[in-house]
């Protein structure tokens, strides 16, 4: 698949060493402009780019950003991404991020993160470390497995991010819908703790959508 990824942090930067090992067509955007990935991109083979062009015709979009820097993005960044599936991967960490009035008043985080960008996302990869995402996949069958809940709203994007969750190595788990992620925001029973898929789902059955006050601002 040909996929963009808006941000080349831990989590960005795994995904695109994963991602382009599979045989995936990455391309990778970050705040600094193309050449500051250059040694990521002879690292990996992914296409550095700006955010728009990273957007861009793509099959899957992952932004993996700060949230706080999320209404920084161009306001048309997905205009040419309307047939994308978006991954939101992103997690709300007051001390970074500043405060964010909708989701301190209990908007789940990825709604929020949806109304920035204008387009459905589905919500993956935010509840596990990055050095992990990069390391402990294994393949299907093989015990041991760490399972991932994906949230979201669409059957169909749902079904692409949870292949590409079984492609990387670790279980899919159907979390719901959108309005369901809290249940793996950070603080959730869920939430880095490398679960396997019945344990997944015991934890988001646990998870209560009050934030702890060492999530709170």
């Amino acid at each position: 698949m040909k996929i963009g990824i808006i941000g080349a942090g831990n989590i960005g930067g795994n995904l695109t060493r994963r991602l382009a090992r599979l045989g995936h067509q990455v391309t990778v955007a970050n705040s600094r402009g193309p050449a500051s990935l250059a040694a990521l991109a002879a690292e990996t083979g992914a296409t550095p780019a700006t955010a728009p062009d990273a957007a861009r015709g793509q099959d899957v979009v992952v932004v993996t950003i700060p949230m706080g820097k999320l209404p920084q993005l161009p306001h048309d960044l997905l205009a040419g991404a309307e047939a994308s599936v978006v991954i939101d991967t992103n997690n709300y960490y007051p001390q970074r991020d500043g405060r964010l009035v909708a989701i301190e008043d209990g908007m789940p985080e990825s709604r929020w993160v949806e109304q920035q960008l204008r387009h459905p996302v589905v919500k993956a990869f935010n509840n596990i470390y990055a050095q992990h995402l990069l390391e402990r996949g294994r393949p299907a069958g093989v015990g041991g497995r760490i399972a991932l809940p994906v949230a979201g709203d669409d059957a169909h994007a749902k079904a692409v991010v949870m292949k590409l969750v079984d492609e990387l190595g670790f279980e899919p788990v159907d979390a719901g819908s959108l309005d369901e992620s809290w249940r793996q925001q950070p603080g959730s029973p869920v939430y880095a703790t490398d679960l396997d898929a019945d344990g997944v789902r015991a934890a988001l059955r646990q998870a209560t959508p009050e934030r702890l006050p060492q999530w709170r601002a």
